[in-house]
């Protein structure tokens, strides 16, 4: 062999060896506070190139993070209610880094705080006048087009005040945007077509978060043992996090603007103008039903506008919802797979009847602009609700039925904010994408 080749072995082994170094993986910790100091629990910290890559902080705002990504790579760090921080993970040296998180200046708990409505000559004809500017506005900003969207979703569930679990879903987004929605006009009974967009969804990668120290019994909610055997908070913990699969999908359908702008902005008497800040205006829209006391529902829904062209920065809607039902409603299958809040097999849900539930439930949506038009970047959602119910269950002799009282105080909060948003080009998803199975991946989290 002549002294060429040994000298061309040479480099690619140390070639190898160099790439092997640099791609090696390397372990990063950090831990995340408020400005306040105080540790931010299951705060998700993640790769801004890769999502998948990524983790979730502990009580004491701990994480451990492994990854091969270059260290000029960068790190997100996201919570609800809070600003996302971004920075590099050559920032990261050890535990005692620490990350602040800045509460959002946007935020569920007031929305218009200042905004108090205008007293003006001719409200409603002005008013009508404001509708039919801003839901021009709207026709103009928001996207005729297919857009697509890869979101990072983050849900956290609490029960009975204790942390049920906390899911992330990675996902691509396609919105078909006004596919048209045949509406009927009570009052005249003509009939017209509304803008609504079509949401197609697909998650991509789904991570559950446990605490390292039962580690051994978050496997066997994995490997998919039957949730009666396993401890009944992990029981839990599995069903509420299977039940954020929804709220994954559902989440970025709500505030679908342009309907429901649309679907209301005839309801003259429904809305009110007023002024939040300088160079914003506040649109709110306000409704309440009241059946029997059977159905009480109030709702509001706040359009936060750049007063100089009536165009929508973000979208903010609250309600209230009470259901108080007598004899109680039978729960069908589908509807508990919805809701999937109880710990129950088929036949036991069959049996169950929902008495009472009382839900506070606040969303909003900011918005990003790219070239002449509207596109999400953020949506948020924070429910607080209550079920009261009744259930059957077999007495410990195997003979009879007896009944219980179901009391169950269920916390939501979730979050979704865009990686990547597509403008060009974007395909429709497949009924096979749309319809996969999705494997989970169980996550450790770092506590020490």
């Amino acid at each position: 062999m002549s002294r060429l080749h040994h000298i061309i072995i040479f480099f690619l082994l140390s070639f190898s060896e160099a790439v092997f170094y640099l791609s090696s993986a390397a372990n990063y910790f950090g831990r995340v506070v408020d400005e306040h100091g105080a540790p931010v629990c299951n705060a998700t910290v993640y790769m801004a190139d890769d999502p998948v890559i990524g983790t979730a902080t502990a009580n004491n705002g701990l994480f451990h993070l492994t990854t091969d990504l270059p260290v000029f790579s960068e790190l997100i760090v996201s919570f609800i209610g809070y600003e996302k921080q971004t920075l590099l993970l050559s920032e990261l040296h050890d535990d005692t880094t620490t990350i602040v998180l800045r509460e959002q200046p946007i935020n569920l708990e007031e929305v218009v705080i200042a905004a108090k409505p205008q007293k003006q000559k001719n409200k409603r004809k002005r008013m009508q006048e404001l509708l039919a500017a801003v839901y021009q506005q709207m026709l103009t900003d928001f996207p005729t087009t297919t857009t697509g969207y890869h979101i990072v979703s983050d849900v956290r569930m609490d029960a009975d005040h204790e942390p049920w679990g906390m899911e992330q879903m990675i996902a691509q987004v396609v919105v078909l945007p006004r596919q048209g929605h045949i509406v009927k006009d009570q009052r005249t009974g003509k009939r017209s077509t509304l803008p609504t967009d079509s949401i197609q969804f697909s998650g991509k990668h789904c991570k559950r978060f446990f605490d390292a120290s039962i580690r051994t019994l978050a496997d066997s909610i994995y490997a998919g043992n039957d949730l009666e055997a396993i401890h009944p908070q992990m029981r839990r913990a599995a069903t509420a996090i299977d039940s954020g699969v929804v709220v994954h999908k559902s989440l970025w359908s709500m505030g679908n603007i342009v309907f429901d702008f649309a679907n209301t902005m005839n309801d003259i008497n429904h809305w009110e103008v007023s002024n939040e800040s300088e160079g914003e205006t506040v649109l709110t829209y306000s409704e309440k039903q009241n059946i029997m006391g059977i159905f009480v529902y109030r709702m509001k829904r706040h359009y936060i506008l750049h007063s100089d062209d009536l165009s929508v920065s973000r979208f903010v809607e609250k309600a209230h919802i009470e259901l108080n039902i007598p004899f109680g409603h039978k729960v069908k299958p589908h509807e508990m797979q919805m809701l999937n809040l109880l710990n129950m097999g088929e036949k036991q849900i069959e049996q169950y009847r929902i008495r009472k539930v009382h839900a506070d439930i606040s969303f909003n949506t900011i918005y990003q602009e790219r070239g002449d038009h509207h596109y999400p970047l953020e949506k948020n959602l924070k429910a607080d609700a209550t079920i009261i119910g009744k259930r059957k269950d077999r007495k410990p002799s195997g003979r009879g039925m007896v009944e219980s009282k179901d009391t169950i105080s269920l916390k939501i909060r979730a979050t979704q904010r865009v990686t990547t948003l597509q403008t060009r080009d974007v395909q429709p998803l497949t009924p096979k994408q749309m319809t996969k199975r999705l494997p989970r991946t169980i996550v450790p989290i770092y506590s020490n």
